[in-house]
């Protein structure tokens, strides 16, 4: 086992602040962990109480920074959210990730702010983490294909991009896929934000990729079409048409143009 000096050492190298329990074993000797258990919750102890790390929940910390300690545990966990929800992705998806709904859209915009629920589709987990007031919801996607069960992750990562979020890269849905996915409600306690749409829509009804509206429209976004056209119809008329046609060529049902009497 190494000496505690060192493991200091290590910690305080590190440019990724956030740790978790596993990751002092893998500083101490990963291939010895069951020899090492013991001492491992001695030495977490001895480096809370020297002020080498914080501890941010059970198992989860954080290399602090001095202004660190005088924060309560709810400021703590809201200044290193980000590079902790990139944490926990790593450590549960690895790569195999993006952020989807709402605030993928929000991201779009510009709002990065904190969200309580934290939308992540992935290939194959479905859980939920929670830290504090907020939540990371991992949720797989899937759809049936003449009696089989299709996983859609890799068809749904190819509208993906990459964004820096207060100095971390997440994968995230792209401009279009996060419109159509904030479109449909993905809780039963939620509601679609109709002006989130309306904002979205006035901001970059120019600069949307019609072809991916169409290749998504592959995938059976009806009811999502069917809103973002209705939404549209007094924003740009083309843009309306555009999701029309999308939902015509794909076989869905259309609706709200006998209540205009078309």
């Amino acid at each position: 086992m190494i000496s505690f000096n060192k493991i200091v050492s290590k910690l305080w190298k590190r440019w990724w602040k956030i740790i978790f329990k596993n990751d002092i074993f893998e500083l101490i000797d990963p291939e010895k962990k069951l020899i090492y258990e013991p001492q491992v919750q001695k030495t977490i102890y001895q480096l809370k109480s020297q002020k080498v790390i914080l501890s941010l929940r059970n198992g989860v910390y954080v290399v602090p920074e001095e202004e660190d300690f005088w924060l309560n545990e709810v400021d703590l966990v809201e200044k290193y959210y980000f590079p902790l929800v990139k944490k926990y992705l790593s450590e549960m998806v690895g790569g195999e990730f993006y952020i989807s709904w709402k605030k993928a859209l929000e991201f779009h915009l510009k709002d990065f702010s904190i969200p309580e629920k934290l939308l992540v589709v992935n290939r194959s987990l479905n859980k939920k983490v929670i830290l504090w007031k907020y939540q990371i919801i991992f949720k797989t996607l899937q759809t049936t294909q003449e009696g089989k069960k299709i996983n859609l992750f890799t068809k749904m990562k190819k509208f993906t991009q990459t964004k820096e979020i207060h100095g971390v890269n997440f994968y995230v849905s792209s401009l279009e896929l996060s419109l159509l996915e904030a479109s449909l409600i993905s809780d039963t306690a939620e509601w679609v934000d109709v002006y989130l749409l309306n904002k979205a829509i006035k901001k970059y009804w120019k600069y949307f990729k019609k072809w991916v509206f169409f290749e998504l429209g592959k995938y059976k976004f009806s009811m999502a079409f069917n809103r973002l056209k209705e939404i549209s119809r007094t924003i740009h008329p083309d843009l309306s048409e555009v999701f029309l046609q999308v939902i015509k060529e794909n076989g869905g049902n259309f609706i709200g143009e006998w209540l205009r009497k078309i």
